[in-house]
């Protein structure tokens, strides 16, 4: 089967983002709470989201600009309070993360017209969503500006909430069938993570490869 070879700097961004988003897939979802100087909560999911490293533990999240270059409140608030919290969206929380996403004056409270439960954080200002099955209060460790429309953001995770049905802490492990967490595919897409499997990874002695 042949390829086809697409190359990126022909290519508008919105062509780039749609060949992106549509195979670098199921992409986790950061349901990013954060507060402003002035008090005001605001909630927004993002899938350009990924933990990158445990020591330290860095959670990275990619927030686009609005249109006219301006921050998002996500972005802002993070800029000017140096906190955020990242949820994890599980499959009951579909409906209440997608109102979330709607594009909101920054006065208007999208948890509260979500129905959702704002529980004030424990090592950081911005709250956590109470529905979420697992979330991490992070200090920002560093923002990257790319060019005017995105600011890559890495957060330092300092605390994790992860409900009790979910998490073994005599081990740590976590049941990803009780988490039932849900990515974001293209487009309107979103898919599940119940269809798991384990295959373990060979030793290179167990294997037959030049130079053995």
């Amino acid at each position: 089967m042949s390829h086809h070879a697409l190359r990126f700097d022909e290519m508008t961004p919105r062509d780039r983002y749609k060949v992106l988003i549509g195979t670098v897939v199921p992409r986790p979802i950061a349901w990013v709470t954060t507060v402003s100087p002035e008090g005001r909560v605001n909630a927004a999911p993002y899938s350009f989201f990924n933990v990158l490293s445990h020591d330290p533990a860095i959670l990275a999240l990619g927030v686009e600009n609005k249109p006219d270059m301006v921050y998002k409140d996500t972005a802002e608030n993070i800029r000017r309070t140096d906190v955020f919290t990242v949820n994890i969206v599980d499959r009951a929380n579909l409906e209440a993360m997608a109102v979330t996403a709607a594009s909101f004056p920054p006065e208007v409270d999208e948890l509260s017209v979500a129905g959702l439960t704002a529980v004030p954080g424990d090592r950081v200002a911005s709250p956590r969503i109470a529905e979420s099955p697992a979330a991490f209060e992070c200090r920002r460790y560093v923002g990257i500006e790319i060019g005017l429309s995105r600011e890559i953001i890495l957060g330092e995770v300092l605390m994790a909430h992860v409900r009790e049905d979910v998490i073994d802490t005599d081990t740590y492990y976590s049941d990803a069938t009780r988490l039932d967490a849900i990515g974001r595919m293209g487009g309107n897409g979103y898919a599940g993570t119940q269809d798991c499997f384990d295959h373990v990874t060979p030793k290179a002695e167990d294997l037959d490869w030049p130079g053995k």
